[in-house]
């Protein structure tokens, strides 16, 4: 892509470079360890589902029984492996005799390595076949109904209630959305085990399960084919379950998930060490799955100065594509987030938010880039709100945004009506119809303020990822260098989760699904 905002080459590879540098010395971190969150992922993709008797997820109950029993750094697939080849059972009929009492299993006698193996490896196949199944079927569907041009129109559900969800989705598809968001319940991403079943309450969310995923993808589906066009699910694998929430996604065929494990550190206080781990496996399974991520950049708007703190959106955003690529995510599937979200009264505001949309597009061409839309100057006016939309519709449809995430008139006040969505809709459908093919157009005029912008915002980025790069990941985090938000390496939600893995350690699910489709 030739740039027309006359970004140097040179800055913009040595902030890519020093990026990569910062992902490789934090997956010599991840590469030696394992989380509760990541064996109970491997138990789920093995087969085991469903609760005890006092509602418990029977992967927390496996788990908790390797752990307690002093075989964590072994690994889920290990234990299960070596009763499976002890017992005969499956890892389903595993967890449930673990759960009654009648397995202990971290005591059963040590089989055959190469037994273990086999038995494990057997099963993990029968589940990469059915999530590429899903992906198969998800191709099927958009070579034969289609689907809405890019950007894509991405709204949110979150009644709290799933049935309730369903109506309000069908109707967002019918009205022209592309992508429905199913917000999770407040406080979901702190939870560290994943509820079962279809929930009806849930606080400015609804719980993510894997049932609800089901009933919503069921519903979308049938969306898709009455209006002739297929329609993607999003949900969020963010949090203390993040590749958990991940494999439920894969299993259900979603399209979408919200998934940043800096946005869990800096906005939910989750240990970065737990998280980071996390974020790797989580990462592999969407890669996989064919699941297009969205990285959480824009949340750093809403804690520090949006045109003060520009460069450090884009400096996440390069970290973010290093970690990806890491897990084998194509930047086909990288959907970066950035947000309109400078203070409207700021004079030429316009021209900035317009700099550095342009910016992203031009240094991730193929990424389909998540922007997000004004929240942090909304207010009860909800014409002056509309008309803010109104100029983030602008900037999208002229910079080549991939996922458009419509702000609402009302979003200030209470959760959007189905009005409120229609009009969303209409007005982006507006713009985008009237601009399509502004960007191929219009060119910006030399040393202006807009290219003067995007490159000083590259510069200061290139400059801070080079510190990072020096200090290292936590150590920047631990400083508070991104959304003014200091954690510390030992504190926040989940550290107890993290173990060192043993030389025996093996995920077959890494071996299988890392680099995406096969």
């Amino acid at each position: 892509m030739e740039s027309k905002l006359n970004l140097n080459p040179q800055l913009i590879e040595g902030a890519r470079s020093a990026a990569r540098n910062i992902a490789e010395n934090v997956q010599e971190f991840i590469d030696r360890n394992t989380t509760v969150t990541v064996e109970r992922t491997i138990a789920r993709l093995m087969g085991v589902d469903g609760v005890d008797e006092i509602e418990k997820p029977l992967p927390n109950v496996l788990i908790d029984a390797i752990k307690e029993g002093g075989g964590l750094s072994k690994g889920a697939a290990f234990w299960i492996g070596n009763a499976m080849v002890n017992t005969g059972k499956t890892p389903q009929e595993i967890a449930e005799k673990v759960s009654s009492g009648e397995i202990e299993i971290t005591k059963l006698p040590i089989a055959d390595e190469n037994k273990i193996m086999e038995a494990v490896y057997g099963i993990a196949k029968q589940m990469v076949e059915r999530i590429k199944s899903n992906r198969a079927k998800r191709d099927e569907y958009l070579n034969t109904l289609g689907e809405g041009r890019r950007p894509y129109l991405y709204v949110i559900v979150a009644t709290g209630n799933i049935y309730e969800d369903v109506l309000q989705a069908q109707a967002a598809a019918k009205q022209g959305a592309d992508i429905i968001a199913v917000i999770r319940t407040t406080g979901q991403s702190l939870l560290d085990y994943v509820p079962y079943g279809p929930t009806t309450e849930g606080f400015g969310g609804t719980y993510a399960t894997q049932e609800n995923f089901r009933i919503m993808r069921k519903a979308l589906d049938e969306a898709g084919e009455e209006v002739g066009r297929y329609i993607r699910l999003c949900n969020y694998c963010s949090g203390l379950c993040m590749p958990e929430i991940a494999a439920m996604g894969a299993m259900e065929r979603l399209d979408v998930m919200l998934n940043d494990a800096l946005y869990g550190i800096l906005f939910r206080d989750i240990n970065m060490q737990r998280t980071l781990v996390d974020q790797y496996f989580s990462r592999i399974i969407n890669g996989f799955a064919g699941v297009i991520i969205n990285t959480g950049e824009d949340n750093y708007l809403t804690t520090a100065d949006a045109y003060e703190e520009a460069h450090t959106v884009l400096a996440s955003q390069f970290i973010n594509e290093q970690f990806a690529l890491k897990a084998g995510l194509p930047e086909e599937q990288m959907g970066l987030g950035h947000a309109f979200e400078m203070n409207p009264m700021i004079e030429n505001g316009f021209l900035y938010e317009l700099a550095q949309a342009q910016m992203a597009r031009e240094i991730f061409p193929k990424a389909p880039l998540k922007y997000m839309p004004p929240t942090k100057y909304m207010t009860g006016n909800i014409f002056r709100g509309h008309l803010q939309d109104a100029m983030f519709n602008f900037i999208s449809v002229w910079t080549h945004q991939g996922l458009q995430l419509l702000g609402m008139p009302t979003e200030a006040i209470h959760t959007p009506h189905l009005q409120d969505r229609m009009l969303s809709i209409e007005n982006a459908q507006y713009i985008f119809n009237n601009a399509r093919d502004i960007g191929e157009e219009v060119e910006y005029k030399k040393d202006g303020i807009i290219q003067r912008r995007a490159q000083e915002v590259l510069a200061n980025a290139e400059e801070l990822l080079k510190e990072i790069e020096k200090e290292g990941m936590f150590g920047t985090i631990e400083k508070g260098k991104f959304g003014g938000v200091k954690r510390s390496y030992t504190g926040g939600k989940g550290l107890a989760g993290v173990v060192e893995k043993d030389e025996k350690y093996f995920n077959p699910f890494i071996d299988l699904m890392l680099g995406g489709a096969k």
